[in-house]
């Protein structure tokens, strides 16, 4: 994405991004039935390819991305428990794409706290990037 930012051509802007990191839910997605009983602790990071130019001119929130409407679109999709992690990214990535028209790609990360694996890890997770058909 290249976009003048000036009549004179001296700044271009070559790319940007909105981003979330790490907002913490309690949710119930999981395989084990456990997990959707007891539920757990979950670190979502999302970032959002978006064209800041006219923001960046006329300092107005309704040129770009609002922060507040794209934490509302994954905290809606983190109330729907889903088995797999991928699912549920790709159920946000769909959402995202849906409701933010100037949104071009979009990447998540889920990471789910202390997972029941046996093992002493922060977290276990997938990361996703998506992009709109064609």
């Amino acid at each position: 994405m290249y976009v003048c930012l000036e009549e004179n051509g001296s700044m271009v802007l070559k790319e940007s991004h909105v981003f979330l990191e790490n907002l913490r839910f309690y949710a119930y997605h999981g395989v084990l039935p456990q997990e959707r009983v007891v539920g757990g602790d979950y670190l979502v990071s999302v970032r959002v390819g978006i064209s800041m130019a006219k923001a960046m001119v006329s300092d107005n929130v309704d040129d770009t991305a609002n922060y507040a409407e794209l934490y509302e679109i994954i905290n809606k999709e983190m109330q729907t428990p889903s088995n797999l992690l991928e699912h549920l990214a790709g159920r946000i990535g769909e959402a995202i794409l849906e409701k933010m028209p100037g949104a071009g790609d979009v990447k998540i990360r889920i990471t789910k706290r202390n997972p029941p694996m046996g093992a002493d890890v922060d977290g276990a997770g997938v990361e996703i990037c998506v992009t709109r058909e064609p």
